[in-house]
C-alpha cells in the first residue's frame, strides 16, 4: 500500500550509503530502515552510568574525559593513547570510570581533553580485571555540526540523542545521519496509515508521518515517548489482528464431529482408572469432549505444571476420537519421549490396548471394532520391517492411536481418517512440520497443543492468541513434593564429595538418581534441543571460557571410579547415541537395573520413572529457569519425595545464580515463567529462538504492556468480526504482511 516504503534504499539515499546499511544492518528497503528504531535516547547533559554497561556488547554512551595520556609501545611500532572517562556528574551516585585505548590515536590525543563530553561507541571488553573499550568511535557533543546545525544552545541542550543498535563498523550517529537523510527524501505525509482513524482518534495517537519524524528526530523527550506510544500500539494491533484473522479462518473450516459413544472405549477406560481425576482434569476433559463433538476444528492449547496429568487428559480425548471412528496421532519431539509415551499409555490402557507394538488384534472403535484400541509406535530408528508394518497400520486404520516422532511427518506416512493431532512440547516443532501432519487428514483435524512450560498470560495472548487455552494448575494425588537446593561449591568445596554420598544413600534405599550435565563431551557446546530456551545473559559467555563445564563423558568416567558408588550400575544417555541404545538404556533405568543415569537434557520432558528420587544438575547455572523446572519434574513422580540439587561453581551474588535461587524458591511454574521472562528478556517470541535480546518485537514488551495488548486484542477481534478479509483496512492488512513475513505469521499459529 505504501509503495514508497518498498523502494530499494539506493533510490532514496544513494548507492554508497545503501550498500553500507545493507552490509552491516541487512536492511534493503526504505521502509525497513525507517522502521529501524532507536534503542534508547540520551540527553546531551547526562552521563551514562558506567556500572551498567554490559560485557561483550556494543554500547553507545556519553561520558566526560577525566585524563588523557600517550606512550610509545614497546613490542610494536606506534603509540598508545589511554583516555579515562567518568560518569561523575556531581550527583549522589558512586562515580565509575572506564578506560579507552586508542592505537595511534592521534585524533583522540588531540580532541579528548580532560573536561570534554563525548559520545563513545564500541565493544566492551575486560582487560586486567577492568572494563574498557578499544579504539572506540567517538563524537564530541559540543562541536558536531551534523547534530547541532543552527540550533540555539538552550534548544540543543534539551534535544535527545537517538541511540540505535550499532555494529562494530557502523556507529549509532552514522545510522542517525543516514536515517535523517532518508526522512528528507520521503514524502511522509503521503503514507497511508495502518491504524484505523477511529482507533487513532479515540486514543489520541500521532499520525504515522509525525510518529516517524519524532521517533528519529525528537526535539524533546515527550516527542519520542508519544512516537513510541503510537508505534507500540500499532505493533500490538498488527499482531493481534493477524491472530484474530487466523482464528476466524480456522473457525470457518469444517471438521468431522467426533461425538462421544455410550459404552465405548472412553467409558471403559474411565471405569478402570485406579485413581480419581483432579477437578482440573475433569473440567478440561469436559471442554475437550464438547469441542471434539463440533463440526468446526478444535484448536486448543493445554498448559500445565510438570506432572499435572496432561497426558491422561489428552488420552481421554484420543479415545473419544477413536470411539467415533477416527484416528489420533501424538507427535513427540524425541524418540525417548515417544517411547515413554507409548509405554505409559499402553500401561494406562491395560486390557483396552491392542496386543503388540507393530500389529495386533485391536482395531478402531466406532461401529466396527471391539473394545480395544491398537497403539502403534512409529519412529525413524525402527527396523525396516517394523516401520513398514507401523505405517501400514496407520494407513489402513488398524492403528487407532499412532505415537511417533518426525517419522509421522514423512511423505510415506498416511492415515485412513486422522481426526485428532496432539502435539507434545509444542515449541520443539516448526511450522512446516505441523502443517505436514495436518495435511494428512481428509478434513481439517482437531488439534490439541500441550506444553509443560507455563506461559505468562501476556505471552499467551501474543503468541498463542488464536488458540483457546486450558490450564491444569493442580497436581494429581500421589505427586510428592520436590525440595530444591542450590549447592554452591565455591563457598563449600566439601559439598562435591557429599553429593555422591547422598546419591549412594538414595540408591541404598532402593531408589534411583539422575545426574544432568550441560555437555556430551569435552569438545562440544551441549545437547540443547533446537528452539529450547537457554540462558542468554552476557556473563554466560565469560563463564564458558573461564571454566570447564561438566560433560556426560567425563562425569561418567569419574563416577564409575568413585569409591562411594562402588558396585552401582552407572550408564550414559545423550542425543548422539544410537536410538536403539537410548531406548535400551531408558528401559534398563525404568526396570531399576541402571541405578544412576548420567544424561543431558534429553530426559527433560516426558521421562517417567517413579523410582527416581534424586536429581543432581551439574553446572546448573548453564540452564534456563524453564529447563531447570522441567528437569526437576522427573523426580518425585511415584509418591516418593523428590530432591533436586542445583550444583554451581559460581560465587554467591553472580548474576547467573539468580536463576538458581529463583528455582529453589518456588515450584510454581507460572511464577517461574514470569521470572524467566524478566531474566532472559523476551527474546524472539515470534520465532524459533526463545531466548536472548534480539526480539522481533520492536517496542512492545509483553510483560510491561499487558494493557496495550489486551486493548489491541479487543480492537482486532472487532475489526475481523466486522470485516474478516480486512477489505476496508487494506493498509493494516499490508502492515501484517510486511511486519509478519509468512514464516513469522505461521509461528503465531502455534499449531
Amino acid at each position: 500500500m505504501n509503495s514508497e516504503l518498498d523502494l530499494p534504499l539506493e533510490r532514496k539515499i544513494g548507492k554508497r550509503s545503501a550498500s553500507v546499511i545493507e552490509k552491516h544492518l541487512g536492511l534493503k528497503t526504505a521502509g525497513s530502515l525507517l522502521n529501524y528504531f532507536p534503542r534508547r535516547y540520551l540527553s546531551r547533559g547526562e552521563l551514562t552510568p558506567i556500572s551498567n554497561i554490559p560485557l561483550d556488547e556494543e554500547v553507545t554512551l556519553i561520558a566526560r574525559v577525566l585524563s588523557n595520556s600517550t606512550r610509545q609501545m614497546r613490542a610494536r611500532r606506534g603509540s598508545l593513547t589511554d583516555v579515562v572517562v567518568t560518569d561523575d556528574a556531581g550527583g549522589s551516585h558512586v562515580p565509575g570510570t572506564l578506560k579507552l585505548s586508542f592505537f595511534n590515536g592521534f585524533r583522540a590525543k588531540a580532541e579528548l581533553q580532560p573536561g570534554r563530553r563525548a559520545m563513545f561507541s564500541g565493544k566492551v571488553t575486560r582487560y586486567g580485571g577492568s572494563l574498557g573499550l578499544t579504539n572506540p568511535d567517538f563524537m564530541l557533543l559540543d562541536e558536531d555540526p551534523e547534530l547541532t546545525g543552527s540550533l540555539d544552545p538552550e534548544k540543543l541542550a534539551a534535544m535527545p540523542i537517538p541511540v540505535y543498535p550499532a555494529t562494530a563498523k557502523l556507529t549509532s550517529w552514522s545510522i542517525h545521519k543516514v536515517i535523517s537523510s532518508l526522512l528528507q527524501t520521503l514524502d511522509l505525509d503521503a503514507l497511508e496509515d495502518p491504524l484505523p482513524q477511529s482507533i487513532a482518534g479515540r486514543d489520541g495517537l500521532l499520525t504515522v508521518a509525525d510518529a516517524y519524524r519524532l521517533i528519529h528526530s525528537p526535539e524533546t523527550a515527550g516527542d519520542w515517548r508519544r512516537a513510541q506510544q503510537r508505534f507500540r500500539y500499532q505493533e500490538a494491533l498488527v499482531l493481534q489482528t493477524a491472530l484474530a484473522r487466523r482464528r476466524a479462518q480456522l473457525a470457518a473450516e469444517e471438521a468431522t464431529a467426533r461425538r462421544p459413544r455410550a459404552e465405548g472405549l472412553l467409558s471403559c477406560f474411565d471405569r478402570q482408572l485406579p485413581f480419581t481425576l483432579t477437578a482440573g482434569q475433569t473440567a478440561v476433559g469436559k471442554t475437550l469432549a464438547e469441542e471434539l463433538a463440533q463440526d468446526t476444528p478444535m484448536n486448543r492449547l493445554l498448559q500445565g505444571e510438570v506432572g499435572s496429568g496432561k497426558t491422561i487428559v489428552a488420552l481421554r480425548a484420543m479415545l473419544q476420537v477413536v470411539d467415533a471412528g477416527g484416528q489420533a496421532a501424538l507427535l513427540a519431539p524425541t524418540e525417548v519421549l515417544a517411547a515413554q509415551h507409548f509405554d505409559s499409555i499402553r500401561r494406562t490402557l491395560g486390557p483396552l490396548a491392542g496386543d503388540g507394538i507393530f500389529g495386533g488384534t485391536g482395531m478402531l472403535g466406532g461401529d466396527a471394532g471391539p473394545d480395544t484400541v491398537q497403539l502403534t509406535l512409529l519412529t525413524g530408528s525402527l527396523p525396516t520391517a517394523a516401520r513398514k508394518q507401523a505405517m501400514l497400520d496407520a494407513a489402513s486404520g488398524n492403528a487407532g492411536i499412532v505415537i511417533g516422532t518426525h517419522a509421522l511427518l514423512s511423505d510415506k506416512t498416511s492415515f485412513q481418517d486422522l481426526g485428532l493431532i496432539v502435539v507434545d512440547e509444542q515449541h520443539r516443532f516448526g511450522v512446516e512440520q505441523r502443517d505436514a501432519l495436518r495435511a494428512k487428514a481428509n478434513r481439517p483435524p482437531h488439534l490439541l497443543v500441550m506444553t509443560a512450560t507455563p506461559i505468562p498470560r501476556t505471552v499467551a495472548m501474543t503468541v498463542f492468541g488464536d488458540l483457546e487455552t486450558s490450564v491444569l494448575d493442580e497436581l494429581p494425588a500421589g505427586r510428592a513434593p520436590i525440595s530444591t537446593h542450590v549447592v554452591g561449591l565455591a563457598e563449600n568445596p566439601g559439598w562435591a564429595e557429599r553429593i555422591w554420598k547422598r546419591s549412594r544413600e538414595e540408591i541404598d534405599a532402593g531408589h534411583q538418581v539422575y545426574v544432568v550435565c550441560p555437555k556430551i563431551g569435552t569438545d562440544d557446546d551441549g545437547d540443547f534441543t533446537p528452539g529450547e530456551a537457554e540462558p542468554s545473559d552476557a556473563d554466560l559467555a565469560e563463564d564458558a571460557s573461564a571454566r570447564e563445564l561438566a560433560s556426560v563423558t567425563t562425569v561418567l568416567e569419574s563416577l564409575r571410579q568413585e569409591a562411594v558408588l562402588d558396585g552401582v550400575r552407572v550408564e550414559p544417555l545423550h542425543g548422539r547415541q544410537d536410538p536403539a541404545l537410548k531406548t535400551e538404556t531408558m528401559a534398563s533405568f525404568a526396570a531399576n537395573e541402571t541405578k544412576l543415569l548420567v544424561s543431558t537434557t534429553v530426559i527433560e520432558v516426558g521421562v517417567d520413572v517413579h523410582n527416581a528420587t534424586l536429581m543432581v544438575i551439574l553446572d546448573a547455572d548453564r540452564f534456563g529457569i524453564s529447563q531447570l523446572h522441567q528437569l526437576r519434574g522427573r523426580v518425585g513422580r511415584g509418591g516418593l519425595p523428590g530432591t533436586c540439587l542445583l550444583v554451581t561453581t559460581l560465587e554467591p551474588g553472580h548474576p547467573s545464580r539468580r536463576r538458581l535461587d529463583a528455582v529453589a524458591a518456588t515450584t510454581d511454574g507460572f511464577e517461574l515463567s514470569q521470572e524467566d521472562l524478566k531474566l532472559r528478556r523476551e527474546g524472539d517470541i515470534l520465532g524459533a529462538s526463545q531466548s536472548g535480546g534480539r526480539s522481533t518485537l520492536k517496542l512492545l514488551r509483553v510483560l510491561e504492556h499487558e494493557d496495550i495488548i489486551a486493548r489491541a486484542r479487543a480492537d482486532a477481534q472487532r475489526l475481523v468480526a466486522e470485516d474478516p478479509g480486512l477489505q476496508n483496512h487494506q493498509t493494516l492488512a499490508a502492515a501484517i504482511d510486511d511486519y509478519l513475513n509468512p514464516e513469522k505469521e505461521a509461528f503465531l499459529e502455534r499449531g
